[in-house]
């Protein structure tokens, strides 16, 4: 845990009481005693430190935090929902990652049932995307919807959902453009589309296209969902990060 991240009513004016299984960890992980400093966050929040006041059954903090948050996430995230266990897998390393909203959608190649998981429960992907956040220092919890209806959303929602974010559409093909020059240029966020293990189908991803997304790639190779997601974001940010030329 590189963070411990805070819920706002955890905090009594500049004090916090950790959660039990927040005082577990930082008795039996971080060995705690009083006046050692931890970094800690508020969600949605600033960041700080936090001196350990009280080191018992109950753990308290004297907190001191910055003036502002960190910089909010500049990529969204439109994926076709995967498999149960790949969006288990995925939650925590999104969060990680920084991307500020996950919508997940339906597609022709996506199962029906998928739908239906525990997985997809905020009381399930919440406690993931905050381990997420303590990895990565992060404090900005992603925001999550869910739509069953692939059409509606492309046509109706997303402008509301992402809006003023360049869009780039993940397909491996040939003839896309290299995910690592595909952030535009000027864009200060950036919606990415990533689709199913078989990929989008022609009406998707035409619909897609018509919509403002521009494909990209990682090259002609099928990757399941969480690799692709993944390489995709971290290849999108380090082409944004390089010298134009």
């Amino acid at each position: 845990m590189n963070l411990l991240l805070l819920e706002a009513d955890q905090l009594r004016g500049s004090r916090a009481v950790l959660s039990p299984i927040q005082a577990r960890h930082a008795r039996d992980v971080l060995r705690v005693v009083p006046g050692q400093e931890l970094r800690i966050g508020v969600v949605d929040g600033p960041r700080g430190l936090g001196r350990v006041a009280q080191a018992g059954d109950s753990i308290e903090l004297e907190c001191t935090f910055e003036p502002e948050p960190p910089p909010a996430p500049d990529v969204d995230l439109l994926m076709a929902l995967p498999r149960p266990k790949v969006m288990r897998r995925l939650w925590a390393q999104l969060a990680a990652l920084g991307v500020g909203r996950i919508v997940l959608t339906n597609a022709a190649r996506v199962e029906r049932n998928y739908f239906d998981t525990h997985v997809l429960e905020p009381e399930f992907y919440r406690p993931l995307l905050v381990e997420g956040l303590q990895q990565a220092r992060d404090t900005h919890l992603p925001r999550v919807s869910i739509h069953r209806r692939f059409r509606p959303l492309v046509e109706d929602e997303l402008d509301a959902l992402s809006p003023d974010a360049a869009r780039v559409v993940a397909h491996p093909a040939a003839d896309a453009a290299p995910i690592a020059g595909a952030w535009p240029h000027g864009a200060r966020r950036v919606l990415l589309a990533v689709g199913p293990e078989g990929g989008w189908d022609d009406f998707e991803l035409r619909l897609l296209i018509a919509r403002g997304f521009r494909p990209a790639s990682l090259g002609t190779r099928t990757l399941r969902t969480d690799t692709a997601c993944v390489a995709l974001l971290a290849a999108l940010r380090a082409g944004r990060a390089l010298p134009s030329s």
